[in-house]
């Protein structure tokens, strides 16, 4: 038999989702949903498939392929967008001497149709419908004489109303039609639970309430309560929490103490340190408040991350930044000899200072409210730059400081600030060496200094600092790095 899929919808409803992949590609489980069509059309042994696409059609090939993956056969078409199925069947060339099967592929449905299709063989008739509620019908069964018209019933209105036709057969069985954030959130835990019988969960469970994917890690003892789907090559920290019914799709980054309750974690997302996420839709750095509706872009890449866009996300750059720190560390040994003779040349009595500075590690106050904390650091005591922070190696070792980034500052300094444009800063890691350190003059005034990082902030990126550290390398060895006048940065 051959089946028609419609998997056209525009997804206004479902924004801003849908401003990244389809409707149809939308993960359910770590899943997409034309996928989960798919493996049911599949397991009732019809695998001669044509899929109707549109928004996103080119990754939808993509991703799917001919349908060797699942042994069929995939034809695909291309519509406007929400077109009227009965249009798209007249321009196909469809058999007018056999049964085939027409049904939505951006909508959720248990696994039905073998049932629909044997209780479709008791009625007669030129075609049969197949409603999972009594207001959403999303199968057909066509046979000889069939009528494109009546797949119009099958149309994506974005509202669901009773079907009009009466050779009709209502499935026991759960449905979504995803027509809304809430639906598809809610849509996500049913499934985790285990209430749309006969889907496949691409996972195993670990523990009693823990499913996991391949190439995760996490610890039971991180679910706390309910239950919970963890996907593919996800890292979930230890210290992290998950409570109530907790779905996290593939490529996610849970950093310590974060806490993910009744929400849906969406493809590579870095839930930073301490985040509290309750009863959300997270992407990247989106945050959809289901029983709101607002939507949050989270800016501070160390709040929320979009794994695709930042490649080296927070938990990867930090172990980088730490190890080649370590390496720079080692190859500086020879410089501390020549500090210490220095400070003690420059003011024998005090060879070293100690500084308080705001580092990248987060805290939080007594309120419960995120803040980095403020680490303590050495300066030998000379005018030389390069041998004077030399003791701020350290602070990569330790996390406090990346080896590119924002200028530090002490608190005293930063509580200063006033107008917002000064906190854009904040968006980006603390380094110790940056486009500040290495462009502008330790005399400069604060504010020069706040503009300079928050441009920095706002167009980082991993060549830019890797430009940085090639300047910073070069910097050793010009008259600024080993003399300068007047007080340093």
């Amino acid at each position: 038999m051959k089946a028609i899929v419609f998997a056209d919808r525009l997804g206004q409803e479902l924004t801003p989702l849908t401003e990244k992949t389809s409707v149809a590609m939308l993960p359910i489980v770590s899943k997409p949903i034309l996928e989960h069509t798919i493996e049911s059309l599949v397991m009732s042994d019809i695998r001669d498939i044509t899929l109707v696409v549109s928004a996103y059609a080119d990754t939808i090939e993509e991703n799917l392929g001919t349908g060797n993956r699942w042994g069929a056969k995939f034809t695909y078409i291309l519509s406007q967008g929400e077109e009227n199925p009965s249009d798209i069947i007249q321009r196909l060339d469809m058999p007018t001497d056999e049964s085939w099967l027409a049904l939505r592929g951006d909508v959720l449905r248990s696994p039905v149709i073998s049932q629909f299709l044997e209780q479709a063989q008791t009625l007669p008739g030129d075609y049969v419908l197949g409603l999972m509620t009594a207001q959403c019908a999303s199968l057909c069964l066509c046979r000889s004489g069939c009528q494109p018209s009546v797949l119009a019933e099958l149309r994506w209105t974005g509202e669901t109303q009773p079907s009009t036709q009466d050779n009709q057969i209502i499935l026991e069985a759960n449905d979504s039609c995803l027509e809304s954030l809430q639906s598809y959130h809610q849509a996500n835990l049913d499934v985790m639970a285990g209430r749309f019988s006969g889907l496949i969960i691409p996972g195993k469970q670990t523990v009693l309430g823990l499913t996991t994917g391949p190439r995760s890690q996490i610890s039971p003892k991180s679910l706390k309560q309910g239950l919970a789907f963890v996907g593919a090559t996800c890292r979930i920290h230890p210290e992290a929490e998950l409570l109530n019914d907790v779905v996290i799709n593939n490529n996610v980054i849970v950093d310590r103490g974060a806490t993910v309750q009744s929400s849906v974690i969406l493809p590579n997302t870095y839930i930073g340190e301490l985040v509290d996420v309750k009863n959300a839709i997270v992407w990247g750095n989106d945050l959809i408040r289901v029983d709101t509706g607002a939507v949050l872009h989270v800016s501070e890449a160390f709040l929320l991350g979009d794994l695709q866009t930042h490649v080296l996300n927070n938990g990867i750059a930090g172990v980088l930044h730490r190890f080649l720190g370590l390496g720079l560390l080692i190859a500086s040994l020879p410089l501390w000899i020549v500090a210490l003779i220095a400070a003690l040349w420059h003011k024998p009595s005090q060879p070293l200072k100690k500084e308080q500075l705001e580092g990248n590690q987060i805290t939080l106050d007594e309120l419960g409210n995120r803040q980095r904390k403020v680490f303590t650091t050495w300066l030998w005591n000379t005018p030389i730059p390069i041998l004077r922070y030399l003791p701020r190696l350290i602070a990569t070792l330790t996390g406090d400081l990346r080896l590119v980034g924002t200028l530090p500052f002490s608190p005293s300094q930063l509580a200063e600030r006033i107008a917002e444009w000064e906190k854009v800063r904040d968006e980006a890691p603390v380094g110790l060496i940056g486009p500040t350190q290495l462009n502008l003059s330790a005399m400069v005034p604060m504010e020069e200094k706040l503009m300079s990082d928050a441009f920095y902030a706002k167009l980082r990126s991993t060549s830019k600092d890797l430009g940085y550290l090639w300047q910073g390398v070069c910097a050793l060895f010009s008259r600024r790095a080993w003399w300068v006048q007047g007080q340093c940065h």
